[in-house]
């Protein structure tokens, strides 16, 4: 691995100057040739969002020494797709990582994230993709403890690779204790119970605020959500082919009547 110079592609949806993308460019500069396309403010819960009737702006900044960075004024995804396009010109990078996002992309969350749908997005360009979280939101969170790891899984993709249509979703827990190491997971079975708060502006207009409470339905211990609760570091292998191949063959034994 050492003979050749990976091209790394590094987005997120914090934001081009958020502390999670700080660290993550840290570690895979060790690795290769690092190119950053991140949005110029933050993107949380945009999901696979891409901006259509308006223009995209694309501006190369300068953050980092010997990083080549760009601040991208649409999502996430939006990010992944014009770097393959008009950075890399179509010669995709060896590996494409997303983050490291503050606060868990877990069980459900993966639908909504917009660090996930990036990697996603990296995926689907067949790049072997990973998405990084961590069980902080704040700006102040310490990413030291998640380095040796982000750093190894993303050695491990690089010499072994991802099969097609396959991505990572790895998520790390608090710092308040010493993480066990790595543990391959499934999704848990696990949802955000919701409500919107009702409040009224200074003209007496109602609007909404989302507001909620994670809930977990599933006991068993090979989820994502245990292996975070046991102090681990959940890597959860996800695809985009959401077809629910189980359920086609109970399909085809239905009779339409048309």
């Amino acid at each position: 691995m050492a003979d050749k110079k990976y091209r790394i592609l590094v987005v997120n949806d914090d934001g081009v100057t958020a502390p999670g993308i700080k660290a993550l460019i840290e570690v895979v500069k060790e690795l290769g040739e690092v190119t950053v396309v991140a949005p110029d403010s933050p993107q949380s819960g945009m999901g696979h969002a891409i901006t259509i009737g308006k223009p995209l702006r694309l501006d190369k900044i300068k953050l980092y020494e010997g990083v080549e960075m760009y601040k991208c004024s649409g999502t996430p995804v939006d990010c992944v797709k014009l770097a393959v396009n008009k950075i890399f010109k179509g010669q995709k990078p060896d590996l494409c990582v997303s983050g490291i996002n503050h606060g868990l992309n877990n069980s459900i969350n993966v639908i909504y994230s917009g660090t996930m749908s990036a990697a996603v997005e990296g995926a689907i360009e067949s790049i072997p993709s990973v998405g990084f979280s961590y069980d902080d939101y704040t700006w102040e969170a310490d990413f030291v403890g998640c380095k040796k790891y982000i750093k190894e899984i993303c050695t491990q993709v690089l010499a072994n690779g991802l099969q097609q249509g396959v991505l990572l979703n790895v998520n790390f827990p608090k710092n308040d204790k010493p993480l066990k190491g790595i543990k391959i997971c499934r999704q848990a079975n696990a949802k955000w119970a919701e409500d919107f708060e009702e409040r009224q502006d200074p003209y007496k207009r109602n609007y909404y605020w989302l507001t909620g409470v994670f809930q977990n339905n599933d006991k068993g211990e090979d989820s994502d959500v245990w292996a975070l609760n046991n102090h681990y570091v959940s890597v959860v292998p996800v695809q985009f082919d959401m077809t629910a191949h189980h359920a086609i063959s109970s399909l085809n034994a239905w009779n339409f009547n048309i």
